[in-house]
């Protein structure tokens, strides 16, 4: 044991030295010393104690509205959906016989909440909320969980102040979003003879590349997200599936199946004959509503360019979507 842990490190001296040698020679090296710049565009997280939060403010009541328009349609009125991770609720019974583990009894620090919110909600469209409205929507949702009052405001000094009631309680023996879940972060390295079955998860792989396409395109090397909100290349399309994979529609609607919201089938049935369908449906995905389809309420999507709204609309509406 010995011998080879002195051959190691023989063998790692030499080749600093033969690098070192090859510096002072002039041969070509690799890389590049790193620019603040290019640091900047991956220095996206945000720190417990507040360090990446960008400047801004938010009310509980401004946040209100965000979250009826962006999130009440997956996560309850309250935050108390069952289908989607729960946001609130079920505060002190982690060590109970029924434990609720929601965002407001399991998190130990107040930034997680703006973090995640702010680099992946809402779901569909993802970073298109402003500092100011993921202050306001983290203050409404501490306030469902009696964290803050009613009449609290949110910035960058004030957030990271918030004591969540599990500060000391958070634990990495379950999943993210159940009690029972599989922890992902403790499993033991794999050395040999591991598992060779499939990986998989909760998310669909083909889920996520139908909402995000290739993650790496929109993910990798923007500015900093915090701060400058980088475009997303425009992808040309004129076709209904087309549109509908790039801009999310699928999240909440099936071909023939409701999911959050009604599927294409039923939207068609109730508006194939409508003269005015067009200008009806188009204001109700622009606008967002809610009440033709029940209590869960479409978010508005100001984001879609008119005309792939008008293709989308046609193409579900003309009933091509049962081809």
């Amino acid at each position: 044991m010995a011998v080879s842990t002195m051959f190691r490190c023989e063998t790692l001296l030499a080749g600093i030295a033969m690098s070192c040698a090859a510096h002072a020679a002039g041969w070509p090296t690799l890389g590049h010393a790193v620019r603040s710049d290019e640091l900047a565009a991956w220095d996206i997280d945000v720190l417990p104690d507040g360090a990446g939060l960008p400047p801004g403010r938010g009310s509980v009541a401004a946040g209100q509205t965000v979250y009826d328009n962006q999130c009440a349609s997956c996560h309850g009125t309250f935050g108390e959906s069952v289908e989607y991770m729960a946001l609130a609720g079920g505060i002190g019974s982690l060590g109970t016989s029924s434990p609720q583990r929601s965002l407001g009894s399991k998190l130990n620090y107040a930034t997680t909440l703006w973090d995640y919110i702010n680099r992946a909600m809402p779901f569909s469209n993802a970073k298109s909320l402003t500092p100011n409205q993921v202050y306001a929507v983290t203050a409404y949702i501490l306030n469902l969980n009696e964290i803050i009052p009613a009449d609290a405001e949110l910035d960058q000094d004030t957030l990271p102040k918030v004591k969540m009631p599990n500060r000391h309680g958070f634990t990495l023996k379950h999943g993210l979003g159940k009690v029972d879940g599989k922890p992902d972060v403790t499993n033991p390295p794999c050395m040999h003879d591991c598992e060779s079955g499939e990986i998989s998860s909760e998310l669909p792989p083909d889920f996520t590349a139908q909402l995000y396409g290739d993650v790496g395109t929109h993910f990798r090397g923007l500015a900093a997200m915090n701060h400058v909100k980088a475009p997303i290349s425009a992808v040309a399309a004129t076709d209904g599936p087309a549109l509908i994979a790039i801009h999310g529609c699928a999240t909440c609607h099936g071909i023939d199946k409701s999911i959050v919201g009604p599927a294409f089938v039923a939207i068609a049935a109730r508006y194939s004959e409508n003269d005015s369908a067009l200008a009806t449906l188009t204001t109700k995905v622009k606008q967002g509503g809610r009440g033709v389809w029940g209590e869960v309420s479409m978010p508005p999507q100001p984001q879609v360019p008119d005309p792939d709204i008008k293709t989308i609309v046609e193409w579900v509406v003309s009933g091509a979507h049962r081809e």
